[in-house]
């Protein structure tokens, strides 16, 4: 069966993975493959993110069926207050860039990786994810990644995965592993 037979009368959901736990992005990889298996394609903005990762090499491999974009400078950016114009304007870059992405009509899939984050950081609003929410066409899945996801985006989603950290070996001071966390 071809991908467009597939995909007749297909319904598209809003989906948040958070949580404190490892997962989350590599949950919305997994989806993409998922998606990729069956032809579809996925498009994948990476808020915040500016460095290699293990994925950008397997993204590469799939293409055109998966295309990632990153959005954030070199090293994952760690805001405490007032964040810098240059991220902001990034992210603002980067929702815009989702939303052609979606209404395209050429993706399946959609993932914002670590957009919650970014509105943590207040490098974006909720009223901006909201407004991008409501454009969705119906047949297109939104994934949304990242820690503090907002009450307002739980409660709109149809699907929330709540990734629990129990234990890590970041307690025993091992740092992130390339093929592993990068």
């Amino acid at each position: 069966m071809t991908a467009k037979k597939k995909s007749a009368g297909f319904k598209g959901y809003i989906q948040v993975y958070t949580g404190n736990g490892k997962g989350k992005t590599t949950a919305a990889l997994g989806l993409a493959l998922r998606a990729a298996g069956h032809g579809y394609k996925t498009y994948i903005g990476q808020f915040l993110k500016g460095q290699r990762y293990g994925e950008l090499s397997s993204i590469k491999k799939l293409a055109p069926l998966i295309t990632i974009e990153q959005f954030g400078r070199k090293g994952f950016i760690h805001v405490t207050e007032n964040p810098d114009d240059e991220d902001i304007r990034r992210a603002r870059t980067g929702l815009k860039k989702c939303l052609a992405a979606m209404l395209s009509k050429k993706y399946r899939l959609i993932v914002l990786d670590e957009i919650n984050v970014a509105l943590y950081f207040e490098l974006l609003g909720e009223k901006d994810v909201h407004g991008f929410l409501d454009q969705k066409p119906d047949d297109v899945e939104v994934v949304l990644t990242g820690r503090y996801a907002p009450a307002s985006l739980i409660r709109r989603a149809d699907l929330v995965t709540e990734m629990k950290q129990k234990k890590h070996y970041y307690q025993k001071g091992i740092a992130a592993r390339w093929g592993i966390e990068k």
